[in-house]
């Protein structure tokens, strides 16, 4: 009682009897695990959907590979402008607000981009609309993963996982809505804004269970500016290491999936149903172990896990590289179980310090997904000199320096300054 006494001081949130703070509770914290978890699946639906009709768009429009290579630049561009702007605006309005304003400027640029389909078939008309979509669903990434690690915070249990593989399971359903709608002959102009209705809405209403974020300013309090501003998470060591980190777990998970079928049919010589099949093994994996490795994360913790992940993800690459087809495909499976945490943990990583969350998750983020951006093309590169399966070797590589700044994502306590 004398603890609860001692901490309602030092916080004016708290009721002076209890020490609670109110509308906090396990009930509280529950529903806003619904909450986040509905958020990042409607973020995975609407890009999936968005995807699964590129070559349709490609063939309506009669684009050239560098024609098509510059709508899906238009949304990298607006991710990377979005993804450092979060941490800002994050701090300023709290992920409640900025959810909703990423929604708005994600679900703008998708309906542009599908009406520019029809009215004004053109990549140099489309390609704004692209990175505005892509400006909204940095923004949107940032925030939904802010909100995930209160919630895991407050919960006091690693579950970030389970929202990235909420992330999943709503692009799975995105690609499978939009083979769908292409089979029965649903137009993009009609097919994209119904999506985004539901995905957007959904999103809109389930942020409303969203919990305060420890750097919104309570009523009558002034915000968190000057621990904010006293130095620039882009000049944090930690940050940078836990960034490095993500770097190589978004590089270990991005290869797979854009390259991983490929490899199969160039390297194993199969079909290019059976290289799909590789990439479904390999996300499947993934999938199932974020959603059921959350309890040996509360076991063993981050530093010894996400070694032995990443290792496990080397392992896996070198089966499916080296391996017969029955090797390979197993292979897969083992490298989806090694890249399945790294990217997850790394957001609550960067979160530790709820009052430093948004600038550093802005930062973790952005190197993420340079890495999820920049490493198709490298393994492209690659691939011309050494094949692409050969040219897989590279994220074995990448796996292995991770264990080295894995210790960075040691979890760490609010800094009392």
């Amino acid at each position: 009682m004398r603890c609860a006494r001692r901490w309602a001081r030092h916080d004016p949130g708290r009721t002076p009897l209890t020490g609670r703070v109110p509308g906090r509770g396990p009930g509280r914290v529950a529903s806003a695990r619904r909450a986040t978890l509905a958020v990042f699946a409607a973020n995975g639906f609407a890009f999936a959907t968005w995807m699964s009709r590129i070559p349709d768009i490609r063939d309506h429009l009669g684009l050239s590979p560098g024609q098509l290579s510059v709508l899906l630049l238009a949304i990298s561009i607006g991710s990377l402008v979005g993804l450092p702007l979060a941490g800002r605006l994050l701090e300023r309005w709290g992920p409640l607000l900025g959810t909703r304003l990423a929604i708005l400027a994600a679900a703008v640029g998708l309906v542009g981009a599908s009406a520019m389909v029809g009215v004004a078939p053109s990549f140099v008309w489309i390609a704004p609309f692209l990175a505005v979509f892509g400006l909204g669903n940095g923004v949107w990434d940032v925030s939904q993963n802010l909100e995930g690690a209160t919630v895991e915070q407050r919960m006091g249990r690693a579950i970030m996982p389970w929202f990235h593989a909420a992330f999943s399971g709503g692009t799975v359903l995105g690609s499978l809505t939009g083979a769908g709608a292409i089979v029965i002959g649903v137009p993009v102009q009609l097919h994209i804004p119904v999506v985004v209705l539901i995905a957007g809405g959904t999103a809109w209403l389930a942020s409303s269970g969203f919990l305060p974020s420890p750097s919104e300013p309570r009523t009558g309090q002034m915000p968190p500016t000057s621990s904010v501003a006293r130095t620039s998470a882009w000049l944090e060591p930690r940050t940078w290491l836990v960034g490095v980190m993500v770097m190589a777990a978004s590089f270990t998970e991005g290869t797979a999936n854009d390259w991983m079928a490929v490899a199969f049919v160039s390297g194993h010589h199969v079909p290019s149903s059976m290289g799909v099949l590789g990439v479904s093994i390999f996300l499947t994996a993934m999938t199932l172990t974020r959603v059921l490795g959350t309890k040996a994360l509360d076991r063993y913790g981050r530093v010894v896990l996400l070694s032995g992940l990443f290792a496990t993800a080397t392992i896996g690459c070198l089966m499916v590289v080296f391996g017969n087809l029955v090797v390979a495909y197993a292979g897969a499976a083992v490298w989806g179980i090694g890249a399945s945490l790294g990217f997850p943990v790394g957001m609550s990583a960067a979160s530790d310090e709820p009052m430093r969350a948004a600038a550093r998750l802005s930062v973790v983020s952005t190197l993420g997904y340079t890495a999820f951006l920049g490493g198709p093309p490298l393994l492209g590169f690659l691939g011309d000199h050494v094949g692409p399966l050969n040219a897989l070797l590279a994220v074995g590589v990448a796996a292995l320096l991770a264990i080295a700044v894995v210790p960075a994502a040691r979890p760490r306590r609010e800094d009392p300054r």
